[in-house]
């Protein structure tokens, strides 16, 4: 089963929260707990090449935003009992 989310991506305004904003909205009549793993098209060498937002409820009609987000970050959304979602920053 597919997850009730759309996807919108916008460019930040603000250079604090990134290039990049995605705008998760739930479609569904229920709340949905997500979590989301980023695999970073740039990272340092220092650094890991994933990020990892876990256990994120999503209210009924709500909209939840990640922020700094760079173009060709990929994203992989997944709650229990559905298939993940599979984003990619344009």
């Amino acid at each position: 089963m597919s997850l009730p989310l759309t996807a919108d991506f916008s460019k930040g305004s603000d250079a604090n929260i990134g290039p990049y904003i995605v705008s998760l909205t739930n479609t569904s009549k229920d709340a949905i707990k997500v979590s989301v793993k980023i695999h970073l098209s740039v990272s340092f060498h220092a650094n890991t090449k994933d990020r990892n937002i876990s256990d994120h409820v999503i209210g009924p009609g709500q909209v939840w935003t990640i922020n700094d987000l760079a173009a060709a970050d990929t994203l992989t959304v997944t709650a229990d009992g559905f298939a993940p979602l599979e984003l990619t920053v344009p």
